[in-house]
């Protein structure tokens, strides 16, 4: 099946092994052993991704700009075509193929607090980079991934038109979620502020979209499909959501739900010791605010879709996405109630 897509890259001659890879959630991925070097083929999942060509374009204005202003810096450019694409079309399908990183190692969840500031230091570092580059340039991917507004409306109607015994059964969570309103009425006076800057922002900061070496020092970043022009709440607020906690957001048990004091440094340190002089006063004020923005857009994400009888995310068992929402909210006020503490705390990597 693959092989004449390989033959488009001029791999499939060459090619000895294919494996599958099972780490992606969204794409199906392969690692292609060829007698000279291996490399990782992927197949863009277009359902999710409705012009996958936009990513291929917003890659190849990223690498172009990297290259040309920070020749040292290590980005994982796709192979091209033997016509000179980034992306290829065939059957109906979309594919690309990058080269695979010698030395490199994947986390599917954070071992400690070093790596969490490798990471965020690896992303404030990518935005740094594309500070010069215009981010209205770049394509969106996916239209209103981050907008928490457009979320809380989503909500709302579900509210009005979703599955009424679920409904009923969710009065108390719905309360507490009514509690959190404020968090999108910062984020529309936010959108309305020129003290608040749109820059290219990779929208998915997830611990396992960085390669680190065997040392755990960041090699790179990974997976740009969802890089757009946003707000750098979108990066720091994915970290906060998915670092700090010691269990994922599938854990029923919510004893096990907390905030990593010592994580929550490691991020703030890493990142800023990249970003603290590119943001203005009005953005560093809201660096806390990130947590309380990604952890409450996605417990509306999850509840909203259990009403509407988990119509986007689906579930696997009974309730799966109405156990996602009371982990986020769970999350969302363990994060909340250490604000005094967390902004009190010391910097040391930045002044």
């Amino acid at each position: 099946m693959l092989s004449p897509v390989l033959q488009e890259y001029g791999l499939a001659a060459s090619a000895k092994d294919i494996s599958s890879l099972q780490s992606g959630l969204i794409n199906s991925t392969w690692r292609v052993e060829t007698r000279g070097t291996s490399y990782i083929l992927q197949k863009m999942n277009d359902a999710i991704f409705k012009q996958p060509f936009l990513i291929g374009e917003n890659i190849r204005m990223i690498s172009s700009f990297l290259q040309a202003n920070y020749p040292h810096y290590f980005f994982v450019k796709p192979v091209e075509t033997k016509r000179g694409s980034q992306m290829l079309q065939w059957e109906n399908a979309y594919y690309r193929v990058f080269p695979f990183v010698y030395g490199s190692i994947t986390f599917p969840v954070l071992q400690n607090a070093s790596q969490a500031f490798e990471a965020a230091h690896a992303f404030g570092t990518f935005t740094k980079n594309m500070e010069l580059f215009n981010a209205a340039n770049l394509h969106i991917t996916l239209p209103d991934f981050h907008n928490v507004a457009l979320r809380q409306l989503q909500f709302n109607e579900a509210l009005k038109t979703g599955n009424p015994g679920r409904i009923s059964d969710c009065k108390m969570m719905i309360s507490e979620i009514e509690k959190y309103q404020d968090i999108t009425a910062r984020y529309q006076s936010i959108a309305q502020s020129d003290q608040f800057l749109k820059r290219v922002t990779h929208h998915d900061t997830k611990i396992s979209n960085v390669l680190f070496d065997e040392k755990d020092k960041a090699i790179c970043i990974i997976d740009l499909d969802t890089v757009m022009p946003g707000y750098f709440i979108s990066d720091v607020g994915d970290m906060m959501r998915t670092y700090l906690c010691p269990v994922s957001e599938e854990e029923k048990d919510t004893h096990k739900i907390g905030i990593r004091y010592e994580y929550y440094e490691a991020i703030r340190e890493g990142y800023m010791s990249q970003m603290h002089s590119l943001l203005t006063p009005f953005e560093r004020e809201h660096f806390f605010y990130a947590g309380k923005f990604l952890i409450y857009m996605q417990a509306l994400r999850f509840l909203t879709d259990y009403l509407l009888n988990d119509r986007y995310y689906g579930a696997t068992y009974p309730d799966q996405n109405k156990v996602r929402a009371q982990n986020q909210l769970v999350l969302l006020a363990a994060y909340a109630g250490l604000e005094k503490k967390l902004n009190a705390s010391p910097k040391r990597y930045y002044h």
